[in-house]
């Protein structure tokens, strides 16, 4: 008979065991095979970037806390990164997929990618982040789904429907490089895609016969999520449906306000969840529009994508004109009112149980203030670039994560200007030294002459206010303090600032950008440094066992050596489970 110590270790073990099965987050697995292939959105054969054969790629569907692998397999003839917008790496800047953390996987090679969606939920997109692929594709959703025991804010819907909208040209990145590489603007675009497809034949002189157009299928009488993110390259899209309210849900993260739509401005890299009841009598399909928005639209109509939202007991082919854009010409403030209604739901759970409002951000003091000034591009040593604070970014060739890991010294420089610089701009690399804990205020001041988005890597900051003119300090006074939207992308207006806050929490190397894909390339962005002073695996993991190497660190690296390793995260976890099996083999053992 066994004693009853050896039955107590024995119970132990089996608890440990159980406790460890239960607690350990699911992870899971997606392989990414990135590749060329010839498609005609727009009615003319190109090149476009697929993954796994399909443009635009498959949605990452995971709950708050899985642990995520992607393998990506590098078949293009360049260099790649993936990066995963809006997700937040905590505790994983290594995975973030931008060229301060990141070497590059080189062509025919493979990298997996393994990261927690710790504490999120909501809507986003990733895309690859080098050398203006984007403008290719690449891109596609990825959704984070509640755990079952945070209810969400309104009835789980029919379905859950990603759309990415965007700007496209049917030449392909490269050329499109070349163009800007040139000191050139890369002009109109040749349209608007919906989920990779072209615009429905709405108007026989402004759509050439024979397009593939996006429709959507619903049922009467339901409830659609749609979650709709413009990836496109410069354009802001005004997003709508003929006949029906949009009833906005949520917005990169964070549960909004509900309240309805008829059409809502959606800039470059943003992303929105809307609600679409299925209440119309279904005479006729409907359309679905994301139009070109601050452009003269006489000279733009056809850069307008259109798609068919059709009932199943639709009696018949949508037809005649499409449902009117906002006619706001001679109203600069409509659109800027409009983003300044999106608030923030503070009784709503996020990721987790306590309400999303029980952050109080607005009773937190500041530490750090930085005025991020844009100016139209600029002529830097002969070349046509893009600044902020008279600085135009220039990407070393070690990442800023690595240098800092392997101690390589002048790689960049930890001192970005917090306002702008006097005298001529500089290509430099300088980047934003971060107080770990600390409180951010940063001024986005777009004196451009075109709409621009900015986004955050690592972090959901909240927008506080926006407005036209200089901002100064009294401008905080018009500051939301109470349910301000946390989100990742900003639209900040020609000529007007927008203020975010963020609580620098999250310890690793965070990129901040233009998500215009032009301006970003010629040079408009940075990094923010943020260090904890005593480091601890609780705020930083280590260095992946599968990190790739280069510039001043490329001896280190060992040919084809990515093929099968994967990161500390998920090598921590499967040592740890056999483990507690042979323990509780041992302990059995001796019964």
């Amino acid at each position: 008979m066994a004693s009853f110590s050896s039955l107590s270790l024995l119970f132990v073990c089996i608890s440990l065991f159980l406790s460890y099965s239960f607690a350990e987050d699911a992870t899971i697995s997606y392989k990414f095979v990135v590749s060329y292939i010839t498609a005609s959105p727009l009615g003319v054969p190109q090149q476009v970037i697929a993954i796994n054969g399909e443009f635009p790629g498959p949605v990452i569907n995971v709950t708050t806390n899985n642990n995520v692998e992607v393998n990506v397999r590098n078949k293009l003839d360049e260099e790649l990164l993936m990066t995963w917008a809006g997700v937040q790496q905590r505790r994983t800047s290594w995975q973030d997929g931008v060229l301060g953390t990141n070497c590059p996987i080189p062509p025919k090679w493979n990298w997996t990618y393994n990261f927690q969606v710790k504490d999120q939920i909501g809507s986003f997109f990733y895309f690859p982040s080098l050398n203006f692929q984007r403008a290719s594709g690449g891109f596609g959703g990825i959704i984070i789904n509640n755990r079952a025991v945070i209810p969400i804010p309104f009835d789980t819907p029919h379905d859950d429907i990603p759309i990415m909208i965007g700007d496209w040209y049917t030449s392909n990145h490269t050329a499109l490089r070349r163009t800007l590489n040139g000191g050139k603007d890369l002009g109109m675009p040749n349209g608007v895609l919906i989920n990779g497809k072209g615009p429905y034949r709405y108007n026989d002189s402004l759509v050439p016969d024979g397009i593939d157009y996006l429709t959507i299928d619903v049922h009467p009488g339901k409830t659609y999520r749609l979650r709709v993110s413009n990836v496109g390259i410069s354009t802001s899209l005004n997003f709508r449906i003929q006949g029906h309210n949009l009833l906005l849900a949520e917005t990169e993260g964070s549960y909004t306000v509900q309240q309805n739509y008829t059409s809502l401005d959606i800039h470059v890299g943003q992303t929105y969840s809307f609600l679409l009841t299925t209440d119309q009598n279904a005479s006729t399909d409907y359309y679905i529009v994301a139009s070109a928005r601050f452009v003269n639209e006489s000279v733009w109509r056809r850069v307008t994508g259109v798609g068919i939202l059709r009932y199943s007991n639709s009696k018949g082919k949508a037809s005649g004109p499409l449902p009117e854009a906002p006619q706001d010409q001679f109203d600069k403030t409509f659109s800027m009112n409009q983003a300044r209604s999106i608030r923030w739901n503070v009784s709503a759970s996020g990721a987790r149980p306590n309400p999303q409002g029980s952050f109080r951000y607005g009773s937190i003091n500041v530490t750090d203030v930085y005025v991020l000034k844009n100016k139209p591009p600029v002529t830097i040593d002969g070349k046509r670039r893009t600044t902020l604070n008279g600085i135009s970014f220039v990407n070393p060739h070690t990442p800023i994560r690595l240098a800092d890991q392997f101690k390589v010294k002048n790689v960049y420089k930890a001192d970005f200007p917090t306002r702008p610089i006097t005298g001529p701009p500089k290509m430099e690399t300088k980047i934003i030294n971060g107080t770990f804990r600390g409180f951010m205020e940063v001024i986005f001041q777009n004196n451009d002459t075109k709409m621009q988005s900015y986004h955050m890597d690592g972090y959901a900051f909240f927008v506080v206010g926006m407005d036209y003119g200089e901002w100064s300090e009294t401008s905080r006074g018009t500051y939301n303090k109470w349910d301000g939207i946390a989100r990742a992308t900003t639209q900040v207006f020609p000529g007007a600032w927008t203020a975010v806050l963020v609580s620098l929490d999250n310890v690793g190397i965070w990129n901040i950008r233009a998500e215009n894909l032009d301006t970003w390339y010629l040079g408009q962005e940075t990094y923010v440094k943020v260090v904890n002073p005593e480091p601890t695996n609780k705020t930083e993991l280590p260095i992946p066992e599968n990190a790739l190497f280069c510039g001043a660190l490329s001896k280190r690296q060992k040919p084809q050596d990515t093929s099968s390793a994967t990161s500390v995260t998920s090598t921590e976890s499967k040592l740890l489970f056999p483990l507690l099996v042979m323990i509780c083999a041992i302990v059995i053992m001796f019964q």
